[in-house]
């Protein structure tokens, strides 16, 4: 983001293949993203399956080929762009193997099906190399990324988001307690992924902006069943609902883009990519470190902010797409960079240094 601060601003000149927005898209989708879907599950599957963790050489080499896909796409104009996207794309490949030998050999085929979500970002990758290589711009790609980071969001989020609003408010004052999965969040579910697939192929058509809008609402009420409004008092947990919040947003605005060309496209998009990946994932780890480190589960005063600053960065971006403000753009950026950098700093030696007892 730093980097993309600078070359939007003119600042710097990189010698990328593409052009810098695709080069900032793509790293952020399948840069950043991608790296913490596979802390996500590299944590995850262990719980599922009862094996242990993937650690020492095999995830020091996805942690190697991860950091040389990043390597590869700057240096795409010296070794070639189809070395680039073979040597980036490899993580993802790498990664959805060591999912699949797990959950094979735990004998756990319920979540089989988050592999159809790493395939789909594979897929989405291949073709955003391709778009950018063959039509100097990738169209499609982004938005199979997008879609397939979302339905994750929507499978993973309805879990942990009502399971630990579940076990924080059962050890406070009765009342009003989070619905656990049912059938209407399936349906939620997959109204939303089906708008998303109509989505990716015709974002501009009014009957796709009617689907997405639908699919908003049943994700507000999904996000209103699970108590959130009594989970303030607890940041680390109301993060989580505060960032979901964006998902149904992102639909709504991506809807009425399609109804009305008077709201811009890259509203919903930034409400999905900086609000809902941006402070999910921030909040998926900030949890994570915590508690695989041994420390109390709870936000203190840095880490709330680092909490606030992405939650501002998240709605300057948005409202940033209706207007040419350079001021918002900056604040998004800034808030950013403060913020991510912030969980580096706090959250970094704790991740080197012995667990606490």
């Amino acid at each position: 983001m730093a980097l993309w601060l600078a070359l939007y601003h003119g600042k710097i000149a990189l010698a990328i293949a593409w052009g810098p927005l695709d080069w900032h898209v793509h790293e952020m989708l399948y840069g950043y993203v991608t790296a913490v879907v596979a802390g996500f599950l590299l944590t995850a599957i262990p719980n599922w399956t009862g094996r242990l963790p993937v650690n020492g050489a095999t995830l020091a080499a996805l942690t190697g080929l991860w950091l040389l896909g990043r390597v590869a796409i700057l240096a795409a104009t010296s070794i070639g762009a189809t070395v680039a996207a073979v040597v980036d794309i490899a993580f993802l490949v790498a990664l959805a193997a060591v999912a699949m030998r797990e959950i094979v050999a735990g004998k756990n085929w319920r979540n089989l099906r988050i592999l159809a979500v790493l395939i789909v970002l594979i897929a989405g990758n291949i073709v955003f190399h391709a778009e950018a290589a063959w039509f100097g711009a990738a169209i499609f790609g982004p938005r199979i990324g997008i879609a397939a980071v979302l339905v994750l969001i929507m499978l993973v989020g309805g879990r942990i988001i009502p399971s630990f609003t579940h076990n924080l408010l059962a050890r406070a004052d009765p009342g009003r307690m989070p619905r656990p999965f049912t059938r209407f969040d399936a349906f939620a579910v997959m109204v939303a992924a089906l708008a998303l697939a109509l989505w990716i192929t015709w974002p501009t058509r009014v009957v796709v902006g009617l689907a997405l809008v639908v699919a908003g609402c049943l994700h507000l009420v999904r996000l209103a069943r699970w108590a959130g409004e009594r989970t303030f008092g607890d940041r680390i947990v109301f993060v989580l609902h505060a960032g979901y919040a964006f998902v149904p947003a992102g639909f709504l605005l991506a809807g009425a883009a399609a109804i009305w060309p008077a709201v811009p496209q890259g509203a919903g998009v930034h409400s999905w990519t900086a609000g809902a990946f941006g402070l999910m994932t921030l909040a998926v780890m900030t949890r994570a470190a915590l508690g695989h480190t041994g420390r109390p589960l709870a936000a203190s005063a840095a880490t709330q902010a680092i909490y606030l600053l992405a939650f501002i960065a998240a709605l300057a971006r948005v409202a940033a797409s209706f207007s040419a403000s350079m001021l918002l753009l900056d604040a998004a950026f800034l808030c950013w960079i403060v913020a991510f950098g912030g969980f580096a700093i706090l959250y970094g030696p704790m991740l080197v240094r012995p667990r606490e007892r």
